[in-house]
């Protein structure tokens, strides 16, 4: 079990329990496995709460009523993580961590989110103007993806109001990140297109005329500053959450849709909790604590039973691009929550059964490419008595110039135990990042091995898992699916 903070009260014990599965769920992202995983997300949330303690106390001696830049608590824990991460790899850690990670930590990209602060992502940025309270109501709607009476309820809001009210801090996220974007030293380029930027932006039948377009597909920043300006059209959750966390952000991100849809994002509670996200007082109403232990591990052991269950079908509604800050692209599942005690940390995923072991000889399920196994290969862990039959639909679910989003759902007339599933490229389109399997590429012919929370699929069942690729010149339909080896008819 980690050494985690000990809760000073019930409510920060609600409170720790709904962070420590989001960081959890971020340095499982991170990670080479689940052992390092929760190394990592112990050092990070250990650290990160500290400073948060220490930060309130500071502020609170001083009574100088001046208001610290700082973020949310989620999505504060989660950069923790990133730093933690960048300290591993500094400290000769590094092969403990994903390997597109490591090439991140040592970019010029990771180097935007800690140096000088007016060269930062604009996302980030307009985040910590916000008032904490505003931008936790922002972050729970929009990157944890909760339904908006659960916001309601976590954050001790009126539900009949709280819709008008995520409106109004939307309305208000926008003007700060515009007012940042300007900010941004720019050449004079970039400077020339800055208000016809903030023009087309604001109406959602505004056509963006091709000069502006061309500069968006060039310059990085102002496709990030017109990501978070355009609040219609789907794109601002991926937004936020890449500019935010960085590396893994969007990931994260539907990696989180998916665990609010169903239903296991760690901490919720239908008891009324008031979280202390607004310290020193709010004018917003608040609503009694009750239950709010009881509810908290309760949940967390229906979020453990669920979790280990396999997800199928596709998942439609990825958010449509948005200049060069990408699309909502996913993620594996999250791990389950710990439940939280008043009297002790929140507990870890210690059990045989909450934690995926950590094989040196078979990469965890990270999103990430591993080495090149031999595709005809049969696993020794299938058991089956005859071929299968079963059908694999694939489907696109988002594109753009270099890239695509793609989900695989394969549906087998015989009940499994493990599975592995290939298909053959005909136009040299490579897998990036896997949610819910392994990948390995050779040449034409990918395959994708079930991960452990997911291996076991029923009679008639099916099994779903979703990955980015890269493409050139043609991005047409994998053919020759097989599942452990036999072949798969290919459905519409």
């Amino acid at each position: 079990m980690p050494d985690l903070p000990t809760p000073q009260d019930a409510a920060e014990a609600a409170l720790l329990s709904e962070c420590w599965d989001a960081v959890l769920s971020y340095a499982d992202l991170c990670t080479s496995g689940s052992a390092a995983a929760t190394q990592l997300a112990t050092e990070a949330f250990t650290h990160g709460i500290t400073e948060l303690r220490a930060a309130t106390a500071a502020s609170k001696s001083t009574g100088t009523g001046r208001r610290v830049l700082r973020l949310p608590r989620i999505p504060l824990l989660l950069t923790s993580v990133r730093a933690a991460a960048a300290a591993w790899e500094a400290g000769g850690l590094g092969h403990r961590l994903d390997p597109d990670l490591r090439l991140w930590l040592n970019s010029e990209k990771a180097a935007r989110y800690t140096g000088p602060p007016l060269h930062r992502p604009v996302a980030l940025r307009g985040l910590q103007d916000m008032q904490e309270p505003d931008a936790a109501l922002l972050w729970l709607a929009e990157v944890e993806s909760l339904p908006l009476p659960a916001v309601a309820r976590r954050l001790g809001l009126d539900p009949s109001a709280v819709a008008t009210e995520l409106a109004q801090v939307r309305a208000l996220f926008r003007d700060r990140c515009h007012r940042n974007h300007l900010d941004t030293p720019m050449d004079a380029g970039c400077r020339s297109y800055a208000r016809l930027l903030d023009a087309v932006t604001r109406s959602p039948g505004a056509e963006t005329p091709g000069d502006l377009s061309g500069h968006l597909a060039r310059c990085v920043r102002c496709a990030e500053a017109a990501a978070c300006l355009r609040l219609h059209g789907g794109g601002l959750p991926a937004a936020i959450s890449g500019g935010v966390i960085g590396w893994g952000g969007l990931a994260y991100l539907e990696r989180r849709r998916r665990a609010a849809e169903a239903g296991l994002t760690g901490g919720r509670t239908d008891a009324a909790v008031d979280t202390g996200l607004a310290e020193g007082g709010s004018v917003r109403p608040r609503i009694g604590r009750t239950g709010i232990l009881v509810a908290a591990v309760v949940v967390s052991a229906l979020a453990l039973t669920v979790s280990l269950m396999p997800f199928g079908g596709s998942h439609d509604g990825a958010a449509p691009t948005s200049g060069a800050s990408g699309e909502r692209q996913p993620v594996a599942e999250p791990l389950p929550s710990a439940p939280a005690v008043a009297s002790g940390p929140p507990a870890t995923a210690t059990a045989a059964s909450t934690t995926r072991p950590e094989v040196s000889s078979d990469p965890e399920a990270q999103g990430e490419s591993s080495e090149p196994a031999n595709k005809s290969e049969r696993p020794a862990d299938v058991t089956r008595s005859a071929p299968a039959d079963c059908e694999v639909k694939y489907e696109i679910v988002n594109e753009w110039p270099d890239g695509f989003q793609a989900t695989v759902t394969v549906t087998s007339t015989e009940a499994l135990s493990s599975w592995r599933v290939g298909w053959t490229f005909d136009d040299g389109q490579r897998v990036g990042q896997m949610w819910d399997g392994t990948v390995t590429q050779d040449d034409a012919r990918v395959t994708a091995t079930a991960a452990d929370y997911n291996s076991s699929v029923a009679a008639n069942g099916t099994v779903a898992f979703g990955f980015l690729g890269s493409w050139s010149g043609t991005n047409s339909a994998p053919h020759d699916f097989t599942l452990n080896n036999d072949s798969c008819d290919e459905g519409s």
